[in-house]
């Protein structure tokens, strides 16, 4: 006995747990108070709300690093370079490359690119230290012998509930440690002339917007920042917590303030607790930031770094040049898939299965109707459709742009309408369908996906098509008609038709092939009008075919028909028998 929900995948289990309607909510939502009633951000106008992003900011993958330590099994070193590589290749400029006090791979990883030529000259490597002297001299040793420039990043956690409960410090015992630890990273590493500084205050966004600023200027006093040698104030939103307005307050209050702001490079680092990572980098940027950590397609711990392949596509898709190579994204996705171990999610935006995919009808005619258009204007323009500027709907970017092909923009399944059926039928066959055939053929395909529930490819519509205009079971009562011979001499033609032992020849003056035929089929009592007739080739080179399509009429009833044949008048007349006769008529023929 089937199941009263199913699906072609099996029952529908029963909901659990069953829902108290009577409550709005089951939720404990007053437990959690809103954190920024006590971190208050003393800005009384802000400038961010009217900037416009111009130029991209830098950006710093995190990958190896920060999004090394979230996975379930951190890279051996074999996917630590094919990673470095892969950031390499892209165009990135400075690149975080590990944490070489916090593990054996990570050191070992640091004195490969300290011995082998894998960095190019113009990129500079990061290495992650807490403010420990000990792990501080680690790190210095990991880097020694590296020509390129190199980044030293200490970090410590800042806000009140670290300070508290994980550190056990006050503010100025904690403003103690960290000018300790800056010490020591000036002492054994500030006379090495490639090597630059970078402070994170750990969970900046939870700390008071002063005593951020006081710790902040502190380390660039201590560390002699110059805008020859500047260093990088690294603001984290380490736990997102609030909304992203929020943050770019922050970061202007900041930008703002800061004592040697020429001297310093104003980074971001955010997360993805509330999933709005990707808003908090870019209204930062707006808010005074240079520079954004974070990790291809947003791997990280909890929910993760913010997205660099968003951020980055999200300019180009408003015209500014992000800086980085994006034109083979399926690539670079299959490598960090491969490193990382983790899938990329269909409707990852950019670069997911699904996500230049369109299952809807309306959805896909507007876009079959965008993509013919943007072709036209741009061939009308003398310009290539792959530069001219892109007005598609429902695409914000070309997918050619990210080196996806236009094969997968529009899939059909039960949600689907004529448009999209048609746009597969042309772009795999070459099948121009008219419009109202688009209107007959949809239903019959959505007959077939309601009944299948499953998605159907480009091969099997037309599979459907061939079942449905080019193959089938005679009408009802239906005589089986077969043209015997043909000739057509100019103006003048004549047609031999075969109705079962009687055959009838038929001279017609003035008329077209198609027409004598409906003619000459009148006198055996099928009245048939021929509305319109379609051709289109199909195939390529030496294996085309000519496919007829034509509507008809018979008394009241109005349909379609196909014929297919190396001749493009065999085809129009095998179309027409099919549509007199309900199937595909054979043909026995003379000329």
């Amino acid at each position: 006995m089937n199941h009263p929900l199913s699906t072609p995948a099996g029952p529908i289990p029963p909901t659990a747990p069953r829902w108290n309607r009577q409550r709005a909510s089951q939720m404990p939502s007053a437990r959690y108070s809103d954190v920024f009633s006590k971190v208050e951000v003393p800005l009384a106008e802000r400038a961010w709300p009217e900037a416009r992003i111009t130029q991209a900011p830098l950006w710093v993958p995190v990958d190896l690093r920060d999004g090394n330590q979230a996975l379930a099994e951190p890279m051996d070193p074999h996917r630590k370079r094919a990673f470095f590589e892969l950031l390499v290749a892209m165009g990135y400029k400075e690149i975080e490359v590990g944490y070489p006090s916090a593990s054996g791979t990570d050191y070992d990883f640091v004195r490969l690119l300290a011995q082998g030529a894998l960095a190019p000259s113009d990129v500079t490597l990061v290495v992650f230290t807490p403010a420990r002297r000990d792990l501080i001299k680690r790190t210095v040793a990991s880097i020694e012998g590296i020509t390129n420039d190199v980044v030293i990043h200490l970090y410590t956690a800042t806000a009140p509930l670290w300070r508290d409960t994980v550190l056990g410090k006050s503010r100025e015992e904690l403003l103690e440690l960290i000018l300790a630890g800056a010490r020591d990273v000036y002492e054994l590493a500030g006379h090495l002339p490639n090597v630059r500084f970078e402070f994170s205050p750990e969970v900046f966004n939870l700390t008071e917007p002063e005593y951020a600023l006081q710790v902040c200027d502190a380390v660039t006093d201590l560390w002699q920042a110059t805008p020859e040698r500047p260093v990088i104030l690294n603001l984290p939103a380490t736990v997102e917590v609030a909304t992203p307005n929020v943050y770019a307050d922050q970061i202007e209050f900041m930008h703002r303030h800061l004592s040697r702001r020429e001297a310093v490079i104003l980074s971001v680092h955010p997360h993805n607790d509330r999933g709005t990572g990707v808003a908090c980098a870019e209204l930062a940027v707006l808010a005074g930031a240079q520079r954004v950590e974070g990790c291809l397609f947003g791997n990280g711990e909890r929910t993760g770094n913010v997205d660099l392949v968003t951020l980055a596509l999200n300019l180009h898709a408003q015209g500014v040049d992000p800086q980085i190579d994006f034109s083979e994204i399926d690539h670079i996705r299959r490598i960090v898939e491969d490193c990382n171990r983790i899938d990329v999610h269909a409707r990852h935006p950019y670069v997911g299965d699904l996500v230049h995919t369109a299952f809807s009808g309306t959805h896909q005619d507007a876009i079959k109707k965008g993509l013919a258009e943007h072709t036209t204007r741009a061939h009308g323009e003398g310009l290539d459709p792959a530069l001219a500027p892109w007005r598609v709907p429902y695409l914000p970017i070309d997918p050619s742009d990210v080196g996806r092909s236009y094969d997968a923009v529009i899939r059909v399944n039960s949600q689907s309408g004529k448009g999209g059926i048609a746009y597969l039928l042309e772009s795999e066959y070459g099948l121009e369908l008219p419009r109202r055939l688009q209107i007959d053929f949809a239903r019959h395909v959505q007959s077939h996906t309601d009944s299948s529930g499953g998605e159907v490819s480009a091969s099997q519509l037309w599979q459907l098509f061939q079942e449905t205009y080019l193959s089938g079971d005679s009408a009802p009562g239906a005589d089986d008609i077969r043209l015997e011979r043909y000739s057509i001499e100019g103006p003048s033609s004549s047609l031999t038709l075969r109705c079962g032992e009687v055959s009838t020849t038929h001279s017609f003056d003035g008329r077209g092939p198609v027409e004598s035929l409906a003619a000459a089929l009148s006198t055996h009592g099928i009245d048939l009008e021929v509305l319109e007739l379609h051709q289109t080739p199909i195939g390529a080179g030496n294996s085309t075919d000519a496919l007829s399509l034509i509507e008809f009429r018979r008394g009241t009833q109005t349909g379609w028909a196909a014929g297919l044949h190396r001749s493009v008048l065999e085809a129009n007349f095998t179309a027409v028998l099919r549509a007199a006769t309900g199937h595909r008529a054979g043909m026995r023929v003379a000329h």
